[in-house]
């Protein structure tokens, strides 16, 4: 049986919703996942989460490894009981880390050696390890070993990140197939090839001849501009199989992510929600508002006054920027909620205009308002 399935599909673009399958409940798609990257959603109860309609998120392998440790986790007999999280989780493999991290590692063919960000420590891993430790960590859906490589890069250091990563990932799901009994996730693969169209066209082939449960686009949203960024992601998402799930790593802004449903992208995540609450940013149907500013002193309005979460049912914007210029832990709490309930909410709608057939004339009539508002 297919784990994943599509249900509708947009007439004028290639958005589409369906359900994925995985071990601990079904996802409907397209689905936005938030991050945990220490196995915690920062600010956010998992009751709230729940409350949000919230049954995936992200967690990620190189943070665990290196603290709480492998061991800790399988005392625990694996990361959802670790973390009492009874929902979904896909871990992030560390590839991005390995890159955001550069100066901390050393890439070669058969995997990478770095130090600790956190003691300094010296550590190896190849892509078998990689599987091992998600499978400790009873991941639902397994990243492998990628090298992500940044905007500018010549195309000979982008070709040869391709070729490492499709080494890597033949090897990773020679890995997972041997050891299915013990590691019950599904493997994705990633799609790199920088801004390079016949690199991502070559890598595309390559990872779907391999022939996965999903696949993931990995390289973008890594400092090029929104254009650049838009022709690319719809380059790299037609090319990638059709009857699978399409995941488009790290974006997580309202714009980032109508434009990955227009491609046909399924899966996506990104800090975004989450680090903006965390620093007065919180999102509104007109636009982001910072409350740090003074002209919501005195506001006694929430902090959207069409969103029904927690936060805008009970609190004030006035009440908010108390809170975050005393720095109180509460502040953080609440922007988060309510910026989560905002993702999740728009998510619902893209679904149900997808499904009605309206998805091209919500997308424009959703930016229109909040890009004016953001001016």
């Amino acid at each position: 049986m297919m784990p994943f399935s599509i249900e509708k599909r947009d007439a004028e673009s290639n958005a589409r919703t369906g359900s994925l399958a995985l071990g601990h409940g079904t996802v409907a798609t397209p689905c936005f996942m938030p991050v945990g990257t220490n196995a915690s959603v920062k600010a956010m109860r998992y009751d709230d989460l729940e409350e949000l309609g919230v049954n995936l998120i992200l967690s990620n392998t190189y943070h665990l490894y290196l603290r709480p440790g492998r061991d800790v986790i399988a005392a625990a007999r694996g990361l959802h009981n670790f973390m009492g999280w009874p929902h979904n989780i896909l871990t992030d493999s560390g590839g991005y880390q390995i890159f955001s991290l550069s100066s901390f590692r050393t890439v070669e063919d058969e995997g990478v050696s770095f130090r600790s960000h956190i003691d300094g420590s010296t550590h190896r891993l190849t892509p078998r390890d990689v599987i091992d430790i998600q499978g400790v960590l009873g991941s639902d859906v397994l990243m492998p070993l990628d090298e992500c490589t940044a905007a500018g890069t010549r195309r000979e250091e982008a070709e040869q990140a391709v070729r490492r990563t499709t080494s890597w990932l033949r090897d990773s799901a020679a890995h997972w197939r041997a050891g299915r009994d013990e590691i019950p996730g599904l493997l994705f693969g990633i799609m790199q090839g920088n801004f390079y169209e016949e690199l991502r066209k070559r890598s595309s082939q390559e990872i779907a001849d391999i022939d996965l449960p999903g696949y993931a686009i990995g390289g973008l949203s890594v400092g090029e501009d929104f254009a650049r960024f838009r022709d690319f992601l719809h380059l790299s998402a037609a090319l990638l199989p059709e009857n699978k799930p399409k995941y488009l790593m790290g974006i997580g802004t309202p714009a980032y992510i109508l434009e990955a449903v227009e491609a046909g992208i399924d899966l996506f995540d990104c800090v975004y929600p989450t680090r903006t609450a965390r620093n007065a940013l919180v999102l509104t149907l007109d636009g982001p508002l910072s409350l740090r500013n003074e002209r919501f002193r005195q506001d006694t309005g929430p902090i959207d006054p069409e969103c029904r979460c927690y936060t805008c049912r009970r609190h004030t914007r006035s009440y908010l920027r108390h809170l975050f210029k005393a720095r109180e832990i509460q502040a953080a709490v609440l922007a988060t909620c309510h910026n989560l309930a905002f993702i999740q909410r728009l998510i619902r709608d893209i679904r149900g205009a997808v499904t009605h057939g309206a998805f091209p004339g919500f997308k424009r009539s959703f930016l229109s308002r909040y890009d004016a508002g953001a001016g």
